[in-house]
């Protein structure tokens, strides 16, 4: 009578490999294509993303309206799973800042924006702040925040403003829910970067930064 042979204890063949690999968690692929240079990036950047999302951060020095032209260029010669333009009113004038997020929208792509200009979303990690003032007095405000002299070039402030996260996110939400309008550029002060940094959130180990909390957009 032939000998059964034993089980060897390791699992070989394709059904095992292909359990692996449906366990895999999928990949996340999110493009930003940011107005400014160096400030925006620098942020964005610095998110402690895991290998399960690609993060592509672009910054182009353009218009509103020329940034989400090149996002939409940007995704069609790659696929991505969300595409986000993040710009400022800044100097912008109202109809073309209007416009560019109005664009986006018809293109499915998302849009972080900032009324007067991104350094809004640093200071709301601090107050609340819901009264317009020019945007030179932002820098002034965020030094005397931070205890030192922030510069837009400053590439550590996403791991200086971490901890401050959950206010800052409590203080964007509270101020968006105040306009009704369909008039962003007259939202002053507003920001929704709010809803990107949520987005990445969702795909980001926030176990890392010791508070277990996690962030969403609803």
């Amino acid at each position: 009578m032939p000998r059964t042979p034993k089980p060897s204890g390791r699992r070989q063949g394709k059904g095992y490999g292909d359990r692996r690999v449906a366990n895999r968690e999928p990949i996340q692929r999110f493009l930003i294509v940011c107005e400014g240079e160096k400030t925006e990036p620098h942020y964005f950047n610095n998110f402690h993303v895991p290998s399960s999302l690609v993060l592509n951060v672009l910054g182009i020095a353009r218009d509103p309206l020329r940034l989400v032209s090149r996002a939409i260029h940007e995704r069609q010669a790659e696929q991505y799973d969300q595409v986000w333009c993040v710009f400022d009113k800044d100097e912008t004038p109202p109809d073309p800042f209007n416009q560019a997020i109005q664009e986006a929208e018809r293109a499915g792509i998302h849009v972080a924006y900032s009324v007067q200009a991104f350094e809004l979303w640093y200071l709301l990690h601090f107050d609340y702040v819901d009264v317009a003032t020019p945007r030179v007095d932002y820098i002034t405000r965020l030094r005397e925040k931070l205890g030192w002299p922030y510069a837009k070039n400053e590439a550590t402030l996403y791991r200086e403003l971490r901890p401050r996260q959950e206010v800052a996110m409590r203080h964007a939400k509270t101020l968006q829910a105040q306009y009704t309008s369909r008039n962003p550029a007259e939202h002053d002060p507003s920001t929704t970067v709010h809803l990107l940094v949520a987005e990445l959130n969702r795909f980001t180990p926030q176990s890392r930064f010791g508070d277990g909390e996690s962030t969403s957009s609803s």
